[in-house]
């Protein structure tokens, strides 16, 4: 099959440390082509794979966003896969929705999978006039606030098989993964932490625009004996953070889609302690591969209870339900409904990205 993915262009695929969305993306291209389809990337300059890669900015644009406009190198992007369509079956979005008004011009069949919260003022107009945009979710949680899209599956995140392996709790910690943010509440993490008298390690990005919550929230917080600061980790980091931990701890305080740093922890057979929100009731199995918890005191229990959980059962879910393969096998499935439902194109020469920005 003839597959286009679609990724965004704020960091490159995969990221060097955080990211979310292309860090899937990437998962989901190389191991489309290691199945052997014939398999376009759109992504930002110094993104890796062995898939044909169009590079549709020179590099992320997270390193320009101050001084160029983010959504004038997406919107070229967008307008050279509608001019590239008819080389490809299927065209795999992953913008969100800033390709919907490109989608009716495509000469190929689409599908969008949906990365973000659906909960936002606002969303049900525009959506209501994308009625027809065939989208999947990456939760079941994900799809409650527009349960009437044009839903298509719910396709969880995967991981390679062998990116991570399981570790051996070793370092005696409770770790705290992904960005220091609002909506993340490291705060509790600490907290939790802090009345369970375990060692807290954190590694954690902190973006520009989280940086004022930082400095008015949390950076005093760091300053606890019982908190260690790690900085913001690359894959090898993050595999001995995570492996080398007693449990993640994800206090999460809003509908998280997906959260695959949950599938992470669990693929180095480390447990998670998660709060009961978006998707984690999917992820965790509570008692099996950590607990789903609604307070902190609750958490605080979790950990004194992690001795109940078998690592090698944490190790075992990932490989049953968060592997790159089963992602894929989940979506070629729709890939094929959807291609088969649209009229067939040829293939036709179509000016590259890179001639338009040189």
């Amino acid at each position: 099959m003839r597959i286009a993915q679609v990724a965004t262009l704020y960091e490159t695929v995969p990221p060097q440390a955080y990211g979310g969305i292309e860090r899937v993306v990437s998962y989901l291209t190389e191991e489309l082509v290691r199945q052997g389809h014939d398999v376009t990337l759109f992504a930002c300059g110094g993104s890796r794979t062995h898939a044909k890669l169009i590079e549709c900015c020179p590099c992320a644009v997270r390193l320009v966003e101050d001084t160029a406009d983010p959504q004038a190198f997406h919107f070229a992007m967008l307008e050279d896969v509608v001019r590239q369509s008819g080389n490809f079956d299927l065209a795999h979005f992953h913008v969100d929705y800033q390709h919907f008004p490109f989608s009716r011009r495509l000469d190929c069949a689409h599908l969008t999978t949906l990365h973000w919260r659906l909960d936002i003022p606002g969303l049900p107009l525009l959506y209501r006039a994308f009625a027809d945009v065939p989208v999947v979710s990456i939760s079941e949680a994900q799809r409650t606030p527009l349960p009437w899209l044009n839903w298509q599956g719910t396709v969880h995140h995967g991981l390679p098989t062998d990116l991570l392996t399981a570790g051996d709790a070793s370092g005696g910690y409770l770790a705290f993964l992904g960005r220091i943010a609002p909506s993340k509440r490291p705060d509790l993490a600490i907290e939790i932490a802090r009345r369970a008298n375990v060692p807290l390690h954190i590694g954690a990005k902190i973006d520009n625009g989280d940086l004022h919550y930082f400095e008015r929230d949390i950076r005093h917080l760091f300053n606890d004996p019982i908190v260690h600061y790690r900085g913001e980790l690359n894959e090898v980091q993050k595999h001995t953070f995570l492996g080398a931990a007693r449990a993640l701890i994800f206090p999460i305080d809003w509908p998280e889609p997906f959260g695959l740093v949950m599938a992470e922890a669990l693929a180095c057979g480390t447990p998670v302690i998660a709060f009961r929100r978006g998707s984690v009731p999917e992820v965790i199995e509570h008692g099996v591969t950590g607990f789903i918890v609604d307070t902190v005191d609750e958490a605080v229990d979790a950990v004194r209870r992690l001795p109940e959980i078998d690592r090698r059962a944490c190790r075992a879910a990932f490989e049953a339900r968060f592997t790159a393969p089963r992602m894929v096998a989940d979506y070629l499935p729709i890939y094929d409904r959807l291609c088969k439902a649209s009229r067939p194109r040829q293939p036709q020469p179509q000016p590259a990205c890179a001639d338009l920005i040189s």
